[in-house]
């Protein structure tokens, strides 16, 4: 089942639940922690030297997958070509994650009020406050190192389009997240680095996996993205054929599109954090998910 558009899942709630929805908040309930433990083969580089290998076992009680700003729209055209094309995989390997007992939580920026009163909003709101070793930061943006040795120029936005249009705005042209994307059951939908903290605290969450766009842009710099949250003190892989960067070819390294993409991860794993393929999110380790006494 489908359930992505709150029109329609509102419409199919009787009026009289509706009317008594909100004082229900904090029974909502949270997502069962179940056994089982995915292997992740998670890739790191050091500044100079080819990548390595580290095999990762994470217990899915304790992981959560963010999907970042995978929305309904974008400024740029060739984008969103992109973000369609890699809506519905996407919403293949998060379905089979979900069945195995990882947490998902939606994180489309700037669309809230579209979910506001859904359960999957509510469950984010609700998590009590926890205390986090520094102030969460809405944006995170480069360190003056990483600045200097970006390895692609985004400085003019990274849209590839032909003829770029200049973008005036907000309001955004998105307006939710893709379509393709199911939200359902135990999931969660946030844009804010606090409320995600909040909840990963309170359902004992300390691995992070992130996937969705832009791999230079908003997987670095939210709130909830690989600089923040790898301060925090979380473990955090980036699912590296789930992403994609803004980048024109016409500026440097003047390489293709999907090269740039690949240089951005690799930047990543050197600097922040390990990749691994959305594969690895699809099973658990043979025997972790049996109930042992």
């Amino acid at each position: 089942m489908r359930i992505v558009d709150r029109r329609t899942f509102l419409g199919a709630i009787p009026a009289a639940m509706l009317l008594t929805a909100a004082p229900q908040h904090d029974a909502l309930p949270n997502r069962p922690k179940v056994p089982g433990a995915l292997r992740l083969a998670a890739r790191r580089r050091k500044k100079g030297a080819g990548p390595t290998e580290q095999t990762l076992q994470w217990p899915v009680a304790r992981t959560a997958i963010i999907i970042c700003d995978m929305w309904d729209a974008h400024t740029c055209g060739l984008s969103a070509q992109r973000v369609a094309m890699m809506a519905p995989r996407m919403n293949q390997v998060v379905s089979a994650a979900r069945s195995l007992g990882v947490m998902i939580i939606h994180a489309p920026s700037d669309t809230m009020k579209f979910y506001d009163g859904t359960p999957w909003r509510e469950r984010m709101r609700n998590a009590p406050a926890a205390a986090a070793p520094f102030p969460i930061l809405n944006r995170c943006p480069r360190v003056p190192a990483e600045e200097s040795g970006f390895p692609i120029d985004d400085s003019a936005g990274g849209c590839d389009d032909p003829i770029v249009k200049k973008f005036t705005g907000p309001p955004y042209p998105w307006t939710r997240e893709h379509p393709a994307i199911d939200i359902v059951g135990f999931d969660g939908v946030s844009e804010n680095g606090q409320e995600i903290y909040n909840f990963c605290k309170q359902e004992g969450i300390d691995k992070i996996v992130l996937m969705g766009v832009h791999t230079n842009i908003c997987i670095l710099n939210r709130g909830f993205g690989a600089r923040q949250m790898t301060r925090l003190g979380f473990e955090v892989v980036l699912a590296r054929d789930l992403t994609d960067a803004m980048y024109d070819p016409r500026t440097r390294p003047f390489v293709s599109h999907a090269r740039g993409t690949e240089l951005v991860v690799e930047h990543i794993e050197t600097m922040w954090c390990a990749s691994v393929v959305s594969g690895d999110l699809t099973r658990v380790v043979p025997g972790t998910a049996d109930v042992r006494a």
